[in-house]
C-alpha cells in the first residue's frame, strides 16, 4: 500500500503517570488528566482536528507498567502473542 504525505506532521505523546498523564503536541504541554485513558482521549480529539486540517498524525501512548486501559498488567511484553477479544473472559472497566 502506498501512501501519500501532506508534509505537514502532527504528533501527540502521552506522558505521566496514574493521576497526572500529560499530551505533549508540537504545540507544547497541555493539562494535567487524571488518568491514561481521559489523556488518550484527549489526544484523540485533537488528532481529529489536526487530520481534517490535512495533517499527518502520529499518536504515542507508553506501555503500561501497573495498569492499562482499566485491566491489570498481564506482565507480557511486545515479544508476547496478541490476545484477541474472542478468547479472553477480562473486561475493561
Amino acid at each position: 500500500m502506498q501512501t501519500q504525505t501532506s508534509g505537514r506532521a502532527a504528533s501527540f505523546r502521552l506522558r505521566g503517570r496514574e493521576g497526572e498523564w500529560r499530551v505533549d503536541s508540537d504545540g507544547g504541554v497541555g493539562m494535567a488528566y487524571a488518568s491514561k485513558e481521559a489523556a488518550f482521549e484527549a489526544a484523540v480529539a485533537a488528532a481529529s482536528n489536526a487530520i481534517r486540517d490535512g495533517y499527518d498524525v502520529t499518536i504515542t501512548v507508553p506501555g503500561a507498567s501497573e495498569t492499562m486501559l482499566g485491566v491489570a498488567d498481564t506482565g507480557r511484553g511486545a515479544d508476547a502473542p496478541a490476545v484477541s477479544p474472542e478468547n479472553t473472559s477480562r473486561r475493561l472497566t
